[in-house]
């Protein structure tokens, strides 16, 4: 079985100028395929849409021998529109024009693996499926991309960009390169207070805090971070906040039945980024037994049926939140 290519090993081989005939990327995640399709350039540049392109079009511009250059490049975006894709494809990469680097770029969606032509595209270059980031997956990728940048963020600041921006990751480097913009130019770390100043995000009350008061039951910061967002609805939907508290609370209930209840067992357990991540679930269990975990995912189900009109037609998202809070803390 052919290994997984990943992005770094994708774009590593390009720097080195090891180029395949074709390279089929697909996926959920645009950024991995808009980043790799832009890496790929030359003198002899095609762009075509499958949105209005027929296959021989595409097939004919690969069988072309590029002028005045080593390479031509041909992309293809919006292929996953293309229609009766495989027959010509399947007979194109018998025979691969050389010179040609023939990219198709497949958003959300991808092959079916079990066709003939997922084969031929392995054997002959680059099949790449562009996957969708974890939630405790942004965090990581925040500070690589920073490192590249020769920028670093503070864990405070990273979380709380994470929860505004959630896992499109054009929108959160689109966030990131604003941010380092704004950094003068004798600092290289990203804080919590450079955030609130320049993206908006209060860095006293966010879903970040509110967590971290229900974890320790400070019902004083809960509430004053309650009356925060109901003040600031648009700032801070209930939505974001019910799915961040269900996916804390569904992990906890998970951190129960780790067999080894260590920092390290944990966050092997719960597949977190670092031991340092399952403090918060240590410290919850702590306060919260099994029963009241169970209990508090239900009213997160409630809520969230509520927030959307189910058996609801009056309550207030800013109620329902506070009857939420008050029902996990008591």
């Amino acid at each position: 079985m052919t290994s997984e290519l990943t992005y770094e090993s994708i774009m590593r081989n390009l720097g080195n100028r090891i180029y395949k005939p074709i390279y089929y990327l697909m996926g959920e995640e645009s950024y991995f395929i808009d980043k790799i399709s832009e890496y790929i350039k030359g003198f002899n540049q095609v762009i075509l849409y499958g949105s209005d392109t027929e296959m021989d079009t595409i097939i004919n511009a690969a069988k072309r021998y590029p002028m005045m250059a080593e390479h031509q490049v041909v992309i293809v975006r919006e292929a996953q529109q293309l229609k009766n894709l495989d027959e010509p494809l399947n007979y194109y990469l018998q025979h691969p024009q050389p010179q040609t680097i023939l990219v198709f770029c497949h958003k959300h969606g991808k092959l079916d693996r079990r066709k003939k032509l997922v084969a031929e595209i392995e054997k002959n270059g680059v099949l790449f499926e562009s996957k969708k980031l974890k939630d405790n997956q942004i965090p990581d990728f925040t500070q690589h991309y920073l490192q590249q940048k020769a920028i670093q963020i503070d864990r405070k600041a990273s979380e709380m960009l994470a929860e505004f921006v959630g896992t499109d990751l054009s929108k959160l480097v689109n966030e990131l390169d604003k941010l380092i913009i704004t950094l003068p130019t004798d600092n290289k770390l990203i804080t919590p207070e450079h955030i609130e100043r320049n993206i908006g995000i209060s860095k006293d009350y966010n879903n970040f805090e509110l967590k971290d008061a229900l974890i320790k039951k400070d019902i004083y910061k809960a509430n004053r971070i309650i009356d925060y967002f109901i003040k600031n609805p648009k700032s801070n939907p209930i939505q974001m906040t019910l799915a961040l508290l269900f996916s804390f609370f569904a992990n906890l209930m998970l951190a129960y039945y780790a067999p080894d209840k260590s920092d390290r067992g944990i966050a092997a357990y719960l597949g977190l980024r670092s031991p340092y991540a399952a403090k918060d679930y240590i410290n919850a269990m702590k306060v919260y037994g099994g029963k009241k975990v169970m209990d508090i995912i239900g009213y997160l189900r409630e809520c969230d049926a509520a927030s959307k009109g189910f058996n609801n037609s009056n309550t207030q998202s800013g109620n329902l939140l506070r009857e939420l809070i008050f029902k996990i803390l008591h």
